[in-house]
Parts: C-alpha cells; structure tokens; sequence
C-alpha cells in the first residue's frame, strides 16, 4: 500500500493554482497592446482627419510601442464608417476611430442609426477645437459677411459644405433663418473637395472649420466665424464674429476631432483603457506635436486636449444642436 504523501498532495494543488493563474491575463498583460493599432476613419482618405490623426500617432505610437494602420470607410456623413467599426471590428483595444465629433454627432441625432451613444463607444481624447467659419476665395466680390446676406437675400446663394450635418452647415443655416436670407447647402463630402468648389466658382461662398481654410494660405479669405470669442482673428484677417456684425444668438459652432474605442472596451479592459488614455494624453506635452502639427498649416491654436467626460459632454450638446435646428437641416436634406 502507497503511503500517503501530505508534500505530493501540497506540490499538486500549488501547480493547478498557477495553472489557473496563468489562464487569466494579468494587470500588466491586459495593459500592453501584442499588435498594430487598426484605425477606422469615416470620412475619405487625404482629407483632414487622416493629416491630424496621423501627425498624433507619429507621437502617440512610440509611447504605445506600436504602429497604426488605417482604413477609410465615407459616406452617409460618416454612418458608413461607425456602423463598419461598431458592427465588424473587435473591441479588444486595438482597434480605434478617429472622428470628427461635431458633425458626425449631428449626423447621429438626425438619422438615429442603429448603434447607441455612448453605450456602445465613446470619445476619449479630443485633439483640437476649430471654429466654423464662412469663406469665399480671395477675388470674390463679396468683400464682407454683410455683401453676401444682402445678395442671399435677393437670391438663392449656393454655399459649399463638406456634409449637411455639420456644424459649419447649422451655422449658415441659421444665420440665415435669422436675418431672412436664402442659402442652399451643397455638400461635397470633404474639406478639400469644399474648398475647390468655391475656388472654381460652383459656389460663392463655403461654410468649413478654419483650420483647413487657413492651411490654404491666402487662396481664401474668411469672411466671419460662428465663435463670439473670437480666438482664431489672426488666422482670418480679423473677420469678425458673425453674432457681432449682425446681433443673432447663434451658439459656438466648433468641430472636434477625438478618438473614440468600443465602449465595452472600457468596461471589461479597464488597464488597457487606462493606457490609451494615459499616453495619448502625454502626447500634447511635447512641443515636437506642435511643431509637426503647425506644418500641417492648421492654427496650433486649435490644438485642446478634452478627457473622456468632456468629449461625451461635447458630444451631447451636438445632439442638443442637432435637435433644435432639425427642421432647417432635415428641410435640406430633402432638398
């Protein structure tokens, strides 16, 4: 008959235990990234949204030990791309979206798509602020904000927007309601393409954040801005704040690009969750992003980290905003 061996039995039960332990992931291992970052962007390729994300994760890429890779998915005014990132990418950390929150919250609240905000994602690092501005290019006859209402208000003024829900196209639309003047949002699904149609004259005027009308240099002139601050003068020969020349309640018009991550990634990876915030945040401490940001040509005055409290709070007063001028955006979309 065996003997039995009290140290045999110790050893055993000592070796299911680590064996266990190993099975779950710890803190650290559920932490660090094993490969590339996967980037969703809803809007198409060579526009402003890659140029920005991508000087960040020159930065934010060390940091993280990893690189990104990224994928363009437009169209529907960025519905296409959420349903794509919520619906087939895995929500394991590695893969991220970087969007332009104030339209493509609009966009949201007006076409009430399938997926839910914020509990299937949310935003968790906001990379700038950047004010709406009307434009027209440099040799147009309209020479100030208040020649182009008087002619919108003998004529239909075409007006180049890069898509119908945008803060820009709220903007124009209610400047336009308030002092009974006429204009027709066109859509051209992007920044650039918005500011060709004006250069060539399809339209007389556009409607766009400043930072990619002042990275045109001086092919355009900024005629006024949504924003009663009036941060971003210098960037547009000191246009003036559109509520100033004509005494409207327009509210702050701005975009804000953020990264945005599946929502249960927060909940169940919440060590994973803390290092993406942790070191995207350490990216606006070096002064090298603003120097590679400013070479984009975009005001280095836009650049305003937000954490994830107040992304969602942004987030939701898009919604807000989207709501109040609903019939004026929806009466364009039918248009």
């Amino acid at each position: 008959m065996t003997g039995f061996n009290p140290n045999r039995r110790r050893l055993l039960a000592g070796a299911v235990a680590a064996a266990a332990i190993g099975r779950v992931p710890s803190a650290s291992a559920q932490a660090s990234l094993s490969r590339n970052m996967r980037v969703v962007i809803p809007t198409g390729q060579g526009g402003g949204a890659e140029r920005l994300a991508r000087v960040f994760d020159d930065f934010w890429g060390p940091l993280l030990k990893t690189k990104f890779e990224y994928s363009f998915f437009p169209g529907a005014a960025g519905q296409v791309g959420y349903e794509l990132y919520l619906n087939k990418r895995e929500k394991d950390g590695h893969n991220l979206l970087f969007g332009n929150m104030g339209p493509e919250m609009i966009m949201y609240a007006l076409r009430k798509p399938a997926y839910r905000f914020p509990q299937d994602y949310q935003y968790f690092c906001r990379l700038d602020v950047d004010d709406s501005v009307v434009f027209v290019r440099q040799d147009s006859p309209f020479r100030r904000i208040e020649d182009l209402v008087a002619e919108a208000k003998k004529r239909t003024v075409p007006v180049a927007v890069s898509r119908l829900p945008h803060p820009a196209s709220i903007g124009m639309l209610a400047l336009g309601r308030a002092v009974s003047a006429k204009f027709n949002l066109v859509p051209y699904g992007g920044g650039n393409p918005t500011m060709v149609a004006v250069m060539n004259g399809e339209a007389d005027c556009g409607a766009l954040p400043i930072a990619g009308v002042a990275a045109s240099g001086d092919r355009m002139r900024v005629l006024g801005i949504f924003n009663d601050e009036h941060k971003m003068a210098k960037y547009s020969n000191n246009a003036p704040a559109v509520n100033a020349v004509f005494g409207t309640k327009i509210p702050s018009l701005a975009s804000s690009r953020s990264w945005a991550v599946h929502a249960e990634v927060i909940e169940k990876m919440p060590e994973r969750m803390a290092l993406l915030e942790k070191t995207s945040k350490a990216v606006f401490d070096n002064p090298a992003y603003k120097e590679a940001y400013a070479k984009t040509g975009a005001p280095v005055e836009t650049i305003q980290y937000g954490d994830r409290a107040l992304c969602t709070k942004y987030a939701n007063h898009m919604v807000e905003l989207a709501n109040e001028y609903r019939s004026l955006l929806s009466a364009k979309r039918k248009g």
